[in-house]
């Protein structure tokens, strides 16, 4: 019996083609500029956009995830949060307590004529 040689390709885990990838394989990049923003933290990040695109205004720190801005001494206020509402508390910002007694008189008056009481 002759000897056993194992299949397959002699460079296990690569692909054809596959190699080194030079500026001559993938073409010339894009013309980027880096753009510094500061969050109230102080945390400093650094994007890196395309040259022809506009930056925005602010930008969510990844540290922190409040705004930041492109003036280090000056950064974006962290946003103010608004405390849980209840439905309750909705319904009274939209009605005073006589509109509440009058809508409830209201709806008491139907269901006792739909009773027959």
């Amino acid at each position: 019996m002759g000897a056993h040689v194992a299949g397959g390709s002699a460079i296990r885990g690569s692909r054809v083609g596959a190699g080194p990838m030079g500026e001559s394989e993938r073409g010339e990049s894009a013309p980027r500029v880096r753009v510094g923003f500061w969050c109230a933290n102080g945390h400093d990040t650094r994007i890196v956009f395309a040259h022809d695109v506009e930056v925005p205004e602010t930008w969510d720190c990844p540290r922190c995830g409040l705004p930041a801005g492109q003036d280090q001494q000056n950064p974006p206020p962290p946003p103010r949060t608004e405390p849980y509402k209840t439905h309750l508390a909705y319904v009274r910002e939209r009605r005073s307590d006589e509109d509440g007694a009058a809508l409830l008189e209201e709806a008491l008056q139907r269901l006792r004529a739909r009773r027959g009481a």
